[in-house]
């Protein structure tokens, strides 16, 4: 239960940051929101690291070496899924980006096919469930699609590679070692790339304050702390449908706090693609599932 929750009040964090991340940018672009929420959130992780050092023996050579290669590789694909979403924002709701977002729950294993990872049933009617809903939320009856829901669904395609390396790397390292990196990556390239094309100031990050402290050290260290703590004991799947329900609380901050609005056609969308990333998660009965050979098996 106590990891349950934890995992609970990672995902509410998260789901509301949607609602920071649109505020932030009142104030400044996407590019310098970025850069600045992602340095803080690498330097709110500074104490974990610092308490896990203590309690753990020093880091071989080698390791540091696939640390600073796996956190190039993470922060450079954070970068472009977190660019994506956060132009998005520019041009889309807090709520639908919170909902396309959460596709990559889907995406993982589906990429993973690529990898050669087995993927059940539930995957597949669970991604058919969610494209029906991801058509209802975004895609117009004239066929057309919103250039925010585009780079969305763009994003959720690079969350979902985001994810895949960070499974690749975190055997190899230290996962809140490789998170810090990431970020210092991520942060970095996010303010190289806003000195070319935004004007960066100090009045505006002053200006933005509260929204850049909750996406830096409430959404990134808090949330990514919760995250780690609660995975530590929960169920794999059991993690993976409460850690979803971020979708359902970006809808939930973007209606109460910025006064947003999905119709009917919107509502049943998100519903169909709240209903589909659940039971991707989920094990189908077995009058659902593939029928199987007959043939004795060699596994216990």
């Amino acid at each position: 239960m106590q990891s349950n929750l934890m995992l609970l009040m990672a995902a509410a964090i998260w789901g509301m940051g949607f609602v920071a991340q649109r505020l932030g940018m009142d104030h400044m672009g996407p590019y310098t929101f970025n850069g600045l929420r992602f340095l803080l959130g690498a330097l709110s992780l500074l104490p974990l690291i610092f308490w896990l050092r203590r309690r753990s023996a020093p880091t071989p050579a080698g390791e540091r070496s696939e640390l600073l290669r796996g956190g190039l590789w993470a922060g450079l694909i954070l970068f472009t899924a977190a660019s994506l979403q956060q132009v998005g924002l520019l041009y889309t709701t807090a709520a639908k980006a919170g909902f396309i977002t959460g596709f990559y729950i889907i995406l993982v294993p589906l990429l993973g096919l690529l990898l050669r990872h087995k993927t059940g049933t539930n995957t597949w009617v669970g991604a058919a469930i969610a494209l029906a809903g991801l058509y209802l939320l975004s895609v117009t009856e004239s066929f057309t699609m919103n250039i925010g829901d585009l780079l969305q669904v763009a994003g959720a395609l690079f969350w979902a590679i985001h994810l895949l390396v960070l499974d690749h790397y975190s055997s190899r390292v230290a996962p809140i070692k490789l998170a810090a990196t990431q970020f210092v990556v991520c942060g970095a390239l996010s303010l190289c790339v806003a000195f070319m094309l935004e004007i960066p100031t100090v009045a505006g990050a002053v200006a933005g304050w509260q929204a850049l402290l909750y996406a830096g050290l409430i959404s990134v260290g808090v949330g990514y702390t919760l995250q780690v703590l609660g995975q530590r004991n929960a169920h794999p799947a059991h993690a993976a449908i409460i850690l979803s329900l971020e979708t359902v609380f970006a809808a939930i901050g973007g209606v109460l706090l910025l006064g947003e609005h999905l119709d009917s056609r919107g509502m049943l969308g998100s519903a169909l693609m709240l209903a589909g990333m659940l039971i991707s998660q989920l094990k189908l009965p077995r009058w659902l599932s593939p029928r199987r050979s007959q043939a004795p098996s060699s596994e216990g």
